[in-house]
């Protein structure tokens, strides 16, 4: 099972609408996650080694380079409410999703 964190500046807007996003991808691809979270930046970078997954919009992926460097796949998104870019990107991360 995989768990998935959601960061933007703020923690309030932007992760927010991507964790929708995200939950409506779940839904339909029937991905078996096990959690989910949505935060700001700062949050996520403290906790992210704690996910698998880290989906921020594109200009914050650098902030996640000690998570990736520990295993944690980082995903940057230019469309964060797209879930065509969220599928394709987070099944490119070669996770197993089922």
């Amino acid at each position: 099972m995989i768990s998935i964190l959601a960061c933007c500046a703020n923690g309030s807007g932007t992760s927010l609408m991507m964790d929708m996003t995200l939950e409506k991808v779940i839904k339909q691809e029937g991905w078996n996650i096990s959690k989910r979270h949505h935060c700001t930046i700062l949050e996520g970078k403290n906790t992210s080694v704690n996910y698998d997954l880290v989906l921020c919009p594109q200009n914050f992926i650098n902030m996640f380079k000690d998570a990736e460097a520990k295993g944690v796949k980082v995903v940057g998104l230019r469309n964060v409410m797209s879930a065509k870019e969220i599928k394709e990107k987070v099944e490119a991360t070669g996770l197993d999703l089922k």
